[in-house]
């Protein structure tokens, strides 16, 4: 040790804490006294002390005392660079104290240094002052290997670890073999994966202790014949490199019991290869591009026990040399032929190929695990019920019409999963097994066998979901039951209220999911001997009372019973334990809360409880005390009630469920209303384990979409960009987290006015987006995974690992996924985008999450839900479904029902388009814009001709209402009466549809389905009663309502219409009835007179067609308060200045005119969606339309 100076000479290294504020020394920034130490050491000196491995260096440390100083330590550390320094005390406690510390720390000898992700580009120098380390995780930094000159160490002086044992350089992309790491004696173990090496040199026979050689991830193509000599070298890992046959020089390699080639280039498995390495016993070649297997020789090879083929390219597999093998994985192949020899056979994984038998041989009598789930198998081979060892059978998603007859008496069976196959019965041959798990679901059974739980007492979950059952099997002939039952899934059946005294028989019960039966009643005495009762699901039944005696259960903890009839809030904030409650979608009218709340309620939803009023009070203590409570709220939307004129365009409901550990790690987003227009956005996000990113996602994503639809109209642009700016803005949340994200946007092109509604769905991982087209599913999502052929082939390239499980690094199977920004660039944010144009025969789509989508098809959920009418209890079902069919995990789905009419395909001419309606918050008005024919296909008349013209075009938003085929938008129009008609404000003489009306400021436009009329003749609207009254009128005794619809008009030669003038009203007939107080404040009576249809006064005051005139209305009509019959209502006394009189003796005539109108309305309808929103109106018929 140096000798002791002047202790204010030296700088300080600051090894702990503890002591700061005590000490007198300089400090390597500046000079402090003791009393200021704490608050001025310099951040940087205090860090740098730190990081630089300060573990390591204290192994190598001493502590002395300096006697020529009072109260002064000296350190010193050892090393080609030692430093020694002294720091004094204040007081003599402080002394003593950091001479014990520092002695202590002194006498220990630390021989593991971890300084993985630190973003290191060179080594720390005080790394090197130890002498005892054994073990150094370097991995995941920016190490090189021949960087410019600098003061600190770099891999070039890594073999100054003479007794190093462990080294890991994974993940830094070396470039190059690190030469150094060669000359290291005591080297057992060495990573050097993910580093882009090209060439392995000669020089790694030097390592001959090496044990474990990592080599993974790089583009090696061959290895030096020197690795042969490395005698104790047992595990060579050369996965995801670029060979395209197994290397010579492992035939050498006497110790090496495992061939670890995955992700490699073979296309050929020479069985001749492994014959020559008598030393391996399990071979890993999956995800290579292997496409057969060449069998050279007879003789068998003994050696090989275990095969792994997964993931390759095969389409026959023969394997019978192999007569030893024990384990074979060949999952996700090809295969419709298998050979192999069975006689030591212990496990079978051959799911997802196309196998229609299995020829094994001689029969596996040691067989305890097999996979051959989603296949094309028609039966099973009996061996599989001779099995004396076999304990866990899958043969879901099949084609298996019957089971083998003695399946059920293979007494070491536990598990038998049979679900998603054609079975319609089961063995009625039992013994007493010890089978634990049976899955039935899916299949045709119309009952199970009467002895199933009567010799089954080991059973403990049973899911009979999704067949046809009308009854259950009997627990036992006697009150006193054995069973062992535990959770019972019947969802999706025939089950009645005969069945519920079965449940009985089961006390140890604690899931039962009777979900989509027939269930009328539940007695309460049979409720209250189900005392170990935790979660119930008895939805979609026709309950109206869940009985009190649920009380009993105490450990409840979850109830769901929504799409039911219940009129009585149950007993259930009675118990301790619940946790989620779930009444939507019944007829509650009040609820009964007790004095306190359960305290561990964290979930309470009564939406869509129609009748339900809950006063201010009861909805701030809901509010204040459970985490998610949910209730329906006072619609605005255009999408949520029918305040409006029209129908929705589109509605939605929604459904999150948290997973078996309460734990909700998902979120949706719904927007009926996207930046304030006629768009909607609707979201689901999914972060499986995480809940930080899905509710990022949730408040993020809408507001980006927004600024990005602002600088690209294009689809797969501004969806693509959503994605790419939401990645940067998870931040660090999204560095070692990530999830599932799908984005669907509705909107119009204005700059298409002959288009419709367009749906872009976008999405990464596993959310999906699935739209129902005429009652068939269109899928518009996709998942992108390592069992994409592109996406595989991409992540090789980047040289990513994957692992046995099918995971990127063994975090995640999807390469297109929001966060996991550490894993880039294999694993993405780029989403799938996908755009379609709304029809009339989109009925609705579905966003779900993963638990939705692993639990049910596509064509099963469009199947389940499409004679739903309503978008909650429809989101409700699939929800309980998904997991009554074994989703354990969360949920989300999202229903949206459209409603895509015809008149989405426009007809007019128009320079800017304005879409249809949508969702919106409505204005206190709406506006009627009345349009002419051109002039020439019109009559015209002298002034003095009698018409009445007048028409109210103000209606309060609580008159509108929802009838079918009218539509409405929340632009703001404005009528602009002129001199000679009526027209727009700024463009008076454009011609419009109702599709596309006019733009006008300052109100709601609306266009209206139906027209309404005053008849002062008779109250059928006909002069005599022994007429048939006509098809579309309607009569209330003193009005006549005529059904019409309000299609596009257009002149034949495309000419801009003329305004008409106008002729005096008549006194007599049929009246049009209208309001004028509105007119009145835009233009005096005379000047909106002017706007009238062309017609011809007979002598008698009546109004006759001309020979060659045409007239249609395409809005007419006033619209007052709806009435209870579903059509609008006129004023009961009309003005009568505003009623126009047709005789009697023309009564005929009106009636054969509106007929033929309806019937050409029809016909232009068809047409127009024939010619793809192209139809041209022809030359109307020779007669004239009426105000009718």
């Amino acid at each position: 040790m140096s000798s002791p100076r002047d202790p204010s000479t030296y700088s300080c290294t600051g090894r702990t804490a503890a002591g700061w504020s005590r000490m007198r020394s300089r400090c390597c920034c500046r000079t402090i006294t003791s009393s200021s130490w704490a608050s001025e050491t310099c951040a940087g000196c205090r860090r740098r002390a730190w990081s630089r491995s300060s573990a390591a260096s204290s192994a190598s440390m001493q502590v002395e005392e300096v006697k020529k100083h009072q109260h002064c330590l000296a350190f010193s550390s050892s090393g080609p660079q030692s430093q020694t320094y002294c720091v004094c005390f204040d007081t003599f406690t402080d002394y003593l104290r950091w001479l014990r510390q520092g002695s202590k720390i002194a006498s220990q000898r630390i021989s593991s240094v971890d300084l993985s992700c630190c973003n290191l580009e060179h080594l720390p120098e005080n790394l090197f002052y130890s002498h005892d380390l054994t073990h150094l995780n370097l991995k995941q930094n920016a190490l090189r290997l021949n960087p410019e000159p600098v003061i600190e160490g770099t891999l070039d002086d890594i073999h100054r670890f003479s007794k190093l044992k462990s080294l890991n350089l994974s993940n830094n992309n070396l470039g190059e073999f690190p030469l150094a790491v060669c000359s290291i004696p005591t080297l057992m173990e060495l990573n050097l994966s993910c580093n882009g090496l090209r060439v392995v040199p000669p020089a790694v026979g030097e390592m001959r202790n090496l044990q474990t050689f990592l080599l993974d991830g790089n583009y090696l193509q061959a290895l030096p014949n020197e690795l042969g000599s490395l005698s104790q070298l047992g595990y060579l890992s050369l996965s995801f490199n670029e060979f395209t046959e197994i290397p010579e020089v492992l035939e050498k390699m006497a110790a090496m019991d495992k061939l670890c080639m995955p992700g490699n280039c073979l296309c050929v498995l020479n069985l001749k290869s492994l014959r020559r390495m008598p030393q391996v016993k399990h071979v890993d070649l999956r995800l290579n591009e292997i496409k057969r297997v060449l069998v050279d020789e007879v003789d068998f090879l003994l050696h090989v026990t275990q095969l792994d083929l997964r993931d390759n390219k095969m389409t026959t597999l023969d394997v019978t040399p192999l007569s030893n093998l024990e384990v074979l994985h060949c999952e996700r192949n090809h295969l419709t032929s298998l050979k192999m020899n069975g006689y030591y056979l212990k496990a079978l994984y051959v799911s997802c190929n196309a196998l229609t038998h299995l020829d094994v041989y001689p029969d596996p009598c040691n067989l305890s695990f097999m996979d051959v789930s989603r296949n094309c198998l028609d039966c099973l081979p009996d061996w599989v019920s001779e099995s004396k060892s076999l304990e866990v059978l899958d043969v879901s998603h099949n084609h298996l019409t019957e089971l083998p007859a003695q399946l059920f008496c293979a007494r070491r069976l536990r598990k038998l999963l049979v679900g998603y196959n054609r079975l319609n019965r089961l063995p009625e041959c039992f013994e007493r097994t010890q089978l634990e798990v049976l899955d039935v679901q899916h299949n045709h059974l119309l009952e199970l066998p009467a002895n199933l739980l009567l010799k089954s007492d080991s059973l403990r979950c049973l899911n009979a979901s999704a067949n046809n059952l009308e009854v259950l099997p009997a627990a036992s002939l006697s009150e006193e039951s054995q069973s062992s039952l535990q959770e019972l899934y019947v969802t999706n059946n025939n089950l009645t209220d005969k069945c519920v005294p079965l449940l009985t028989g089961h006390p140890h019960l604690k899931i039962l999911h009777m979900a989509f039966n027939h269930l009328q009643t539940f007695p309460a005495s049979k409720m209250a001997k189900l005392e170990e009762l935790e979660e119930i699901d008895i939805s979609g039944n026709k309950l109206k009372a869940i009985p009190t005696t649920i009380m009993n259960c105490k450990r409840m903890h979850t109830v769901i019973a929504h799409s039911n009839c219940l009129e009585v809030f149950p007993e259930v904030m009675q118990l301790a334990e619940i946790k989620c409650v779930d009444l939507s979608c019944n007829e509650l009218t009040e609820i009964t809360l007790p004095e306190n709340l359960p305290p561990k309620l964290q979930e309470l939803d009564l939406t869509g409880n129609a009748r339900l009023l809950l006063d201010h009070k009861t909805l701030e203590l809901l509010n204040s005390n459970i985490r998610c409570f949910k209730v329906d709220q006072p619609s605005c939307g255009f999408s949520a009630n029918e305040a409006s004129g029209a129908p929705a365009v589109w509605s939605h409901g929604y459904t999150e469920a948290s997973g078996m550990k309460n734990k909700l790690c998902v979120a949706s987003l719904l927007v009926n209303n996207f930046c304030d227009n006629r768009e909607a956005v609707y979201g689901v996000f999914d972060g499986e384990r995480n809940v930080e990113v899905p509710s990022l996602l949730q408040c993020t994503m809408c507001d980006i979409l927004a600024d990005e639809l602002q600088k690209t109209k294009s689809e797969e642009e501004y969806m693509g960009n959503t994605f790419l700016v939401m990645q940067r803005k998870l931040g660090t949340a999204g560095q070692k987290l990530g999830g599932s994200a799908v984005l669907c946007h509705i909107k119009h092109d204005p700059l298409d006015p002959g288009g419709c509604f367009t749906l872009t769905s976008a999405n990464v991982g596993k959310c999906h987006t699935v739209l129902c087209r005429d009652g068939k599913p269109l899928n518009l999502s996709k998942a992108y995974t390592v069992g994409c052929d592109e996406e595989l082939k991409r992540v090789k390239q980047h040289k990513a690992i994957i692992t046995e499980d099918g995971k990127v690094n063994g975090v995640t199977d999807c390469t297109r996924i929001l966060g996991y920004t550490f894993l880039h660039p294999s694993v993405t944010p780029r989403p799938h985008v996908q755009s379609v144009a709304l029809t009339p025969q989109d009925e609705f789509f579905i966003l779900g999450s993963k638990g939705l989508w692993d639990s049910i098809s596509e064509e099963e959920a469009i199947e389940t839900i499409r004679n739903v009418p309503d978008a909650l209890a429809a989101s409700k079902k699939l929800c309980s479904l998904a997991q009554s069919y074994g989703c354990s995990g969360s949920l989300c789905a999202v229903v949206v029902q459209l409603n895509v009419t015809e008149d989405c395909v426009c007809c007019c001419e128009l320079n800017g388009g304005i879409p249809p309606p949508s969702p919106g918050i409505f204005t206190p008005s709406v506006n009627v814009v009345i349009k002419d024919r051109a002039p020439e296909s019109l009559g015209m008349p002298s002034s003095s001709s009698g018409l009445a013209s007048e028409i109210s075009s103000e209606i309060s938003t609580s008159e509108m209402s929802s009838e079918v085929g009218s539509t409405a938008s929340d632009e703001p129009p404005a009528v602009s009466l002129h001199e000679n008609g009526v027209g727009t404000v700024g463009c008076p003489s454009e011609q419009r549809c109702t599709l596309h009306p006019v733009c006008l400021s300052s109100s709601f436009q609306r266009q209206l389905s139906s027209a309404t009329f005053s008849s002062a003749f008779s109250d059928n609207g006909l002069d005599s009663e022994d007429e048939e009254p006509i098809e579309g009128v309607f009569s209330n005794g003193s009005r006549v309502e005529v059904e019409v619809d309000i299609h596009c008009s257009q002149s034949k030669n495309g000419r801009i219409p003329a305004p008409l003038p106008v002729q005096e009203p008549s006194d007599e007939g049929i009246v049009v009835s209208a309001n004028e107080d509105d007119l009145a404040t835009l233009s005096k009576r005379q000047d909106f007179s002017s706007n009238t249809l062309g017609r011809q006064r007979r002598a008698n005051g009546s109004v006759a067609p001309s020979e060659k005139s045409h007239n249609l209305i395409e809005i007419a009509g006033d619209a007052p308060l709806r009435k209870t019959g579903g059509y609008f209502a006129a004023p009961a006394q009309p003005d009568p200045d505003d009623q126009f009189i047709i005789p009697p003796e023309l009564e005929e005539e009106v009636k054969e005119i509106m007929k033929q109108h309806q019937e050409q309305q029809q016909q232009q309808q068809q047409l127009q969606l024939q010619e793809h929103r192209q139809y041209q109106m022809d030359q109307l018929p020779d007669y004239y339309d009426t105000p009718l």
